[in-house]
């Protein structure tokens, strides 16, 4: 994950890094790279490292924790709500979208994630 992360943020000159450290700046290179399209449909793994960028600023202002989900597939990365039973894969989110042909709203996406994740935490607590 520190590659995917290194890789994307290369995308900005140095002097200029320090506007990653704020979940707007990691959406708005995000936004950028996908706006540009400097990543093919079938860049896989270049779509997931934005997917892990897309997560980094999900965790950062949804307090989540990093962890990996074991499963017949393999090994994955995905965020988890502490004390809660609530796991979400932001590493394929875009990927997925863009292989399938779709246009991708990356500030949309990041809303509509932190809804669902607000709405599941609150779902949670009522059972």
């Amino acid at each position: 994950m520190d590659a995917q992360r290194r890789w994307v943020r290369d995308h900005v000159p140095p002097h200029a890094q320090s506007t990653l450290d704020d979940w707007d700046g990691k959406l708005k290179l995000v936004n950028a790279i996908l706006a540009n399209r400097l990543i093919e449909p079938h860049e896989t793994l270049k779509l997931q490292s934005l997917g892990i960028v897309l997560g980094d600023a999900l965790a950062q202002v949804l307090d989540l924790e990093w962890i990996v989900v074991e499963d017949e597939i393999g090994r994955s990365p995905a965020l988890m709500a502490a004390g809660t039973s609530i796991r979400i894969f932001p590493q394929t989110m875009i990927s997925k979208r863009i292989e399938r042909g779709e246009t991708v709203d990356v500030f949309d996406l990041f809303s509509k994630t932190c809804r669902a994740v607000a709405d599941a935490r609150r779902d949670s607590r009522v059972e």
